[in-house]
């Protein structure tokens, strides 16, 4: 199903999502909504435990909610499939006896969609844009922190799925490569306008990464409010930075339905 670009891509309504521990049932996040549109960088911030990743999963199709509905495209989320790729914080999700061209090439040909020239052709269009092409032929344990995950961004690019799924993807990483890595992502971001769904506990990340940020609150997850950003701290007309407005609206003791717009 085609759908224009005032329509959402990614429509989330209502969604209450639960998984089970050793003990118990937890309730991850309650009756959250929220749309994702074509080109947008969509943020969801919030504390440790208020249910981030675990919407990210259920987007994958990896948890199906209790309650509510998710629809890609119009369709339903049911399974996991091509149109999502996920990209995650650890750097053990390459394979190690790959090169990072087998590597990008690896999930092209496992879904038979390319064959093998076609694979590695876009591959390298892939390693291209994230400036590893000198590295294509090098094994990951020869990369660092920063260059395995632009792999794994490239991977999930060349897939060229709806909606790129990035789970904390910098955390990991010291200061300096984590700035780098966000900067490379915007650029990007900039050459392809490729549709992210990100998920940070970082309000610095978040004000930088995205254009669209949707604030959590803690356990189980809700929606505090949902504010747009132009990538920079600026002062907003109530004379206080984003950055200070995000600070105190996830951690005011009151949960606060608004949206507020930024910019």
């Amino acid at each position: 199903m085609n759908i224009t670009a005032s329509q959402p891509l990614l429509e989330v309504r209502r969604v209450t999502l639960q998984y089970k521990t050793k003990d118990h049932l937890v309730t991850a996040t309650y009756r959250v909504d929220f749309d994702v549109y074509r080109s947008d960088r969509f943020v969801i911030l919030g504390p440790s435990g208020c249910g981030k990743s675990t919407l990210l999963k259920a987007v994958g199709g990896y948890l199906p909610p209790v309650e509510g509905s998710m629809r890609l495209n119009g369709v339903e989320i049911r399974k996991p499939g091509s149109d999502r790729v996920m990209v995650f914080q650890e750097f053990d999700q390459l394979l190690a006896w790959k090169t990072v061209k087998q590597n990008v090439m690896f999930a092209l040909k496992a879904s038979g969609k390319l064959n093998g020239r076609e694979a590695e052709e876009r591959a390298m269009h892939y390693i291209g844009k994230v400036n590893l092409t000198k590295f294509s032929d090098s094994y990951p344990h020869t990369l660092s922190g920063g260059m395995k995950q632009r792999v794994a961004i490239a991977r999930g690019m060349a897939m060229e799925p709806a909606i790129l799924l990035m789970d904390e993807p910098f955390a990991a990483l010291d200061a300096l490569t984590r700035q780098k890595m966000q900067e490379e992502l915007l650029q990007l971001w900039e050459d392809t306008r490729f549709t992210v769904l990100f998920v940070t506990h970082s309000i610095p990340e978040a004000v930088l990464v995205g254009n669209r940020i949707l604030l959590m609150s803690p356990h189980p997850g809700q929606v505090k409010a949902e504010m747009n950003s132009d990538g920079t701290d600026r002062t907003g007309p109530d004379g206080r930075k984003l950055s200070e407005r995000i600070h105190h609206m996830l951690f005011a003791d009151e949960i606060e339905h608004e949206t507020v717009a930024h910019g």
